[in-house]
C-alpha cells in the first residue's frame, strides 16, 4: 500500500468528502490544500447528463475567462504573408505558413493553439492525424479559423479557451492558477460553468450538470454544489 505523505494527509483532512462546497468556499480551500512548490493549475471537471456519441448532444464551446488562465498560451498563426504583421503585432508566438506546415508534418506540435485563415484550411487537412488527437486543429466554431487574425490571437492571449465534452460525458479544463486570489478563481469558475449551462443541448433530458469537482495539481478534489454555482 502506498504511503500517504504528511502534506497529502493534511490536505485530505481539510476536505470534507461528504460536503458540497460553494464555488467561493472551494476557491478558498483549493489554495489551502495545494502544497506543491510550483504555481499549480486549478482545474474543473464537470460531469454532464449528455450522450456524446450523439451529434446533437455534443457540448463544445469557447469562453473568455475574466481573469485569464495564468498561462501564457503559445499561439501559432498559420497565415499568408499579407497577414503576418497583423499576427505578430497581436502577440502570436510563431507566424508563418509552409515552413510550419513542414515542421508539423515532421511531428512538431510545441504550441497550445493554432489560428489560421479559411483559405489555408485545405493545407491543414492532411495534418489531421497529427493535430486532431492533440486538440490543435483550428475550427471556425472556436474562432480559430478567421480572417480577423489579430482578434483571434488577442483573445487567446487574454484567456480565451475552448473545450468539449469527452466520450465519458465529462468536460475538463484549467481555469486558473493557485496563485490567483480566491475571488478570481471563483470568478473564472463561475464564468466557465455559466457558459456550459448556456450550451445545454435541447435534446439532453434529465439532470444536465450532474457534478462539479475542483482540484489543483496533486490535490484532493473538492465537490461543488451546482445549485449554488
Amino acid at each position: 500500500m502506498a504511503k500517504i505523505s504528511k502534506k497529502r494527509k493534511l490536505a485530505l483532512e481539510k476536505v470534507d468528502k461528504s460536503k458540497l462546497y460553494s464555488i467561493k468556499d472551494a476557491s478558498e480551500l483549493i489554495k489551502e490544500i495545494t502544497s506543491v512548490k510550483f504555481d499549480a493549475s486549478v482545474d474543473l471537471a464537470v460531469r454532464l447528463g449528455v450522450d456524446p456519441r450523439k451529434a446533437n448532444q455534443m457540448v463544445r464551446g469557447v469562453v473568455t475567462l475574466p481573469h485569464g488562465t495564468g498561462k501564457n498560451a503559445k499561439v501559432l498563426a498559420l497565415v499568408t504573408p499579407d497577414k503576418e504583421a497583423e499576427a505578430k503585432e497581436a502577440g502570436a508566438d510563431f507566424v508563418g505558413l509552409d515552413e510550419y506546415l513542414d515542421k508539423i508534418k515532421n511531428g512538431w506540435t510545441d504550441v497550445d493553439v493554432i489560428v489560421t485563415m479559411p483559405s489555408v484550411m485545405g493545407k491543414l487537412g492532411p495534418l489531421g492525424r497529427v493535430l486532431g488527437p492533440r486538440g490543435l486543429m483550428p475550427n471556425p466554431k472556436t474562432g480559430t479559423v478567421t480572417m480577423d487574425i489579430a482578434k483571434a490571437v488577442s483573445e487567446i492571449k487574454a484567456g480565451k479557451i475552448d473545450f468539449k465534452v469527452d466520450k465519458t460525458g465529462i468536460v475538463h479544463t484549467s481555469i486558473a492558477k493557485v496563485s490567483f486570489d480566491a475571488d478570481k478563481i471563483a470568478g473564472n469558475a463561475n464564468e466557465f460553468i455559466q457558459t456550459l449551462v448556456k450550451l445545454k443541448p435541447s435534446t439532453a433530458k434529465g439532470v444536465y450538470i450532474k457534478s462539479i469537482a475542483m482540484s489543483s495539481t496533486m490535490s484532493p478534489s473538492i465537490l461543488i454544489d451546482n445549485k449554488q454555482s
